[in-house]
């Protein structure tokens, strides 16, 4: 009887083939565009996302278990590389570290490493005009993300020519972000924006997203004095963004632009700061640096792995 009733549920799909069934539904659903724009953009974007900074952090376990358990229905959550086995609440879990070796970082000295786990979003060639692309046929121009700031404006023209790779954090991701390779952080400019959502479907329907978006221009130098700028973009139920060089978060309760100097030096692969949730960092890099080959839209990538080369 039992050898019966283990072949009758592998013929099932297991003891929980109905709940993997529902899931599968709930993400058919999820994942309809139309609907799916609807739920994350016609919503009230930045008192939802306050109120789901308050709510990650409750640390109770009824709602911290009842929270992780609606994640994993729409996501493909693994937390089998975590450090810790067990969270305080949903927020704790959002923001985990990885057990040591779970991301080994790339060594040769002609790369840069991808400084998140992400998938590869639109990438190529900033134009002499400083322009870029969101997705196709969506462009939007440096000084429209940064700022007109001198600052800003030396570091558009230093870009044009160069490369940039964007690099979307789905909800499941580990969120922490770290150095691609030694550098040091010289300032961090804040904008304060809206909170759209940054996936595909809406990139592909709201101009300059990224634009209009609460995000900081993190401009660093790497230790060969190239330039690299990097752009963290906050988006729905995530708009703080946590840098280890700074002592407050960055969330949309500061209207900016802000002007943050700070000196902070990274080893390659170190940690720079995390999300409270998923989001996008966009990566600039001038003229000399390219793509790496084999880093197409739509592929993943992780912390670590090659994502740019110092051309010969």
């Amino acid at each position: 009887m039992k050898a019966t009733r283990q072949n009758t549920l592998s013929r099932a799909g297991g003891a929980d083939a109905p709940f993997g069934a529902w899931r599968r539904l709930l993400r058919r659903f999820a994942l309809n565009e139309d609907l799916n724009f609807l739920l994350t953009n016609r919503v009230p974007r930045i008192a939802l996302t306050r109120f789901m900074g308050w709510f990650s952090r409750i640390r109770q376990p009824l709602v911290r278990d009842a929270s992780m358990a609606v994640w994993k229905a729409f996501t493909d959550l693994d937390l089998s590389d975590a450090k810790k086995t067990q969270f305080d609440s949903l927020h704790d879990c959002f923001t985990r570290e990885l057990r040591e070796g779970a991301r080994p970082i790339d060594t040769d000295p002609t790369t840069l490493a991808s400084p998140c786990d992400a998938i590869v979003g639109a990438c190529g060639r900033i134009d002499d005009g400083g322009q870029v692309f969101q997705a196709k046929g969506f462009a939007y121009a440096l000084h429209e993300l940064i700022g007109d700031s001198p600052r800003a404006r030396e570091a558009t023209a230093a870009l044009r020519g160069g490369s940039y790779v964007t690099l979307r954090l789905t909800s499941a991701m580990y969120h922490r972000f770290h150095a691609p390779d030694a550098l040091t952080l010289e300032h961090v400019t804040h904008f304060s924006g809206d909170t759209w959502n940054v996936n595909p479907i809406a990139l592909a329907r709201v101009e300059k997203l990224f634009c209009r978006n609460e995000r900081a221009a993190l401009y660093t130098r790497l230790h060969d004095g190239t330039p690299l700028l990097l752009v963290p973009v906050a988006a729905i139920l995530v708009a703080s963004l946590r840098l280890r060089a700074l002592r407050l978060p960055l969330n949309t309760r500061y209207r900016g632009p802000d002007e943050l100097p700070c000196s902070a030096r990274y080893a390659r692969g170190e940690e720079m700061g995390h999300f409270e949730h998923g989001s996008t960092i966009l990566v600039f890099a001038p003229p000399g640096v390219s793509i790496v080959p084999g880093v197409d839209a739509g592929q993943p990538i992780r912390v670590g792995q090659p994502l740019l080369r110092r051309d010969a």
